[in-house]
């Protein structure tokens, strides 16, 4: 019974954190953020302050919008041949050699939709081809053609282990993340929802 006890509370423990950590880190980057974005305007909002009687929260908007057209403008120049082009000569001889540029726009990529999301396709996998499946998250795509994938340990799913598998060896699934988080910090509780063969649109 004592037992029973002790693990309900670790798994819900453990259930909470993997819902509340994502977002945390998501308020916490959005800080940092807005942050830098205030920053990096506030030469032109303080002329403006200055020059006008208008409140801080236009002037804001403003600066923001303006922001935001000069990064339409630069993605539309990105979308031409010569534009991409000259994207391409400069990470390659300047950005590249930034520490943590590669990581960082690998990471603006993903949550742009630029890029796959990790953990945001669920699978099955048959890692040693004996008909044993496990859960998984694909996290990269190599250029072999391999599948790499995440098989999390319950029921702490921050453990675990990475196969680089043939796509033969990998099955998709219509599972959510969330269904399969739950179902690892469960110890297997609710893989009815997990293990189900993927929808043919």
């Amino acid at each position: 019974m004592i037992q029973r006890i002790k693990k309900f509370f670790v798994t819900t423990r453990l259930g909470g954190l993997v819902v509340m950590l994502p977002l945390a880190i998501f308020i916490a980057l959005f800080s940092i953020v807005w942050g830098f974005i205030q920053n990096l305007l506030a030469p032109f909002t303080d002329y403006i302050a200055q020059s006008t009687e208008w409140s801080n929260f236009i002037i804001n908007t403003i600066a923001i919008a303006g922001l935001i057209l000069i990064f339409f403008g630069v993605g539309i120049i990105v979308r031409t041949n010569f534009g991409q082009s000259i994207i391409d000569f400069l990470e390659r001889e300047l950005l590249q050699k930034l520490p943590f540029y590669g990581a960082i726009k690998k990471t603006v990529q993903q949550f742009s939709g630029g890029k796959e999301m990790p953990f945001s396709k669920v699978v099955l996998v048959d890692v040693f081809n004996t008909g044993t499946r496990m859960t998984g998250f694909v996290t990269d795509r190599l250029d072999s053609g391999d599948i790499t994938v995440f098989v999390p340990t319950g029921p702490n799913p921050t453990n675990g282990y990475i196969f680089h598998l043939k796509p033969d060896q990998v099955e998709e699934i219509d599972a959510t993340t969330e269904e399969a988080m739950r179902s690892i910090v469960g110890i297997g509780v609710g893989s009815n929802k997990v293990i189900r063969p993927k929808s043919k649109n």
